[in-house]
């Protein structure tokens, strides 16, 4: 095995009024939680949306304590202000489409660029950036972890609401976010001089604004010398994303040991990608998902368990094997977010009450203090 690599992560958060609906008031909720986080937390392209960032750690551990003090310091700064914030893909209460845009030059030539695909923006990620510092080495990385991308969507699908109504998909996100030109998996490549080619080809198409608007699943950072995977909904909690992070870890290393040997990695043809991106993105862990490898149908459960196989040596030697596996456990026995969503939605049949689940699965310890604190 090769060393084990520096990990960090990205998380989106929606910010909702006290009666559930998302408000843009995440400039508020940006300002108030500032000293705590610093440059750990800042907006979005919409003023629905926090987003916080962890340090580049070795130690899952450090990182699983720091995405825990993010989501804390955000929803006590939201508290303050009389708001929340929530870990869900999409919203589920409140008008989001159109969502307000954040000002700026470069989101004005987006919107000049893109249109009505900001209509629908108000959506939520979480990012891994796992370490590279070889570039070209990185991009045959993305060529094996490509055929994974629906199965990491699968597993993090947390979005079934829009517009106040359910979707009947598990990721609404996946399926809304599939409309955009660079979105999805990158194409084969084996080079970084060919992925920068290609970056070019799409500036000079009008398709980007700007080498930082490459919203591929998987990409190269602009600004770190990471391999990024973005496919997934932003978790309910912390410790369901510091699990992702280190099964992506894993995966990423397993695969930069089969580049080492010369290999390129899988070509699975576009058209089961695409089917298999669809089948995670409505399904998620409750039903099936498509073998790119074979276009078959095979039990979720059952692919998201090859996936973790592939990667056990590397999870082994991290020391993250029982995180992993306690996560896909916890996924069977409870589902994923898309479940828990429609189970919280069942009870009562208010949309309101999961708004409230997923408030005190973002930071539980926060909301718990609240509550018990004398009015």
């Amino acid at each position: 095995m090769t060393s084990i690599a520096k990990v960090g992560v990205e998380e989106e958060f929606l910010v909702v009024d006290t009666g559930g609906e998302v408000v843009p008031e995440a400039a508020a909720v940006v300002h108030l939680a500032s000293p705590a986080l610093g440059a750990r937390v800042g907006g979005e392209i919409t003023k629905l949306q926090v987003e916080t960032r962890t340090d580049p750690c070795r130690d899952l551990s450090v990182l699983g304590a720091q995405l825990a003090e993010a989501r804390a310091a955000v929803q006590s700064a939201a508290l303050s202000a009389g708001l929340r914030v929530i870990a869900s893909g999409s919203p589920v209460l409140g008008r989001a489409v159109p969502p307000p845009i954040t000002e700026g030059p470069r989101q004005d030539l987006g919107n000049a660029t893109f249109r009505g695909l900001h209509d629908e923006l108000a959506i939520c990620a979480v990012h891994v950036h796992v370490e590279q510092l070889d570039r070209d080495r990185a991009v045959l990385i993305g060529n094996h972890l490509r055929p994974h991308l629906p199965v990491l969507l699968a597993l993090t699908a947390n979005s079934p609401f829009w517009a106040e109504r359910d979707t009947g998909y598990a990721s609404w996100r996946g399926v809304t976010w599939g409309r955009w030109p660079v979105a999805g998996p990158p194409p084969f490549l084996t080079s970084a001089r060919q992925y920068d080619e290609h970056v070019d080809l799409l500036l000079d198409a009008g398709a980007l604004v700007d080498r930082g608007t490459i919203f591929w699943d998987l990409r190269l950072s602009a600004s770190h010398p990471t391999l990024e995977v973005r496919v997934a909904d932003v978790p309910v909690t912390a410790e369901e994303s510091l699990a992702l992070a280190a099964l992506v870890r894993a995966l990423a290393t397993v695969a930069g040991e089969a580049v080492d040997r010369g290999d390129e990695g899988p070509r699975p043809l576009p058209e089961l990608m695409r089917l298999a991106y669809w089948r995670a993105a409505r399904d998620g862990m409750g039903g099936h998902g498509v073998d790119v490898t074979t276009g078959r149908l095979l039990p979720a459960a059952a692919l998201a368990d090859r996936l973790a196989a592939l990667a056990r040596p590397a999870l082994e030697e991290a020391g993250d094997v029982d995180l992993v596996e306690g996560w896909l456990a916890r996924l069977a026995t409870h589902g994923d977010g898309a479940t828990r969503q429609r189970a919280a939605a069942a009870v009562r049949g208010r949309l309101s009450d999961v708004v409230d689940e997923l408030a005190a699965g973002t930071a539980p310890d926060v909301l718990s203090r609240e509550v018990s604190t004398p009015a």
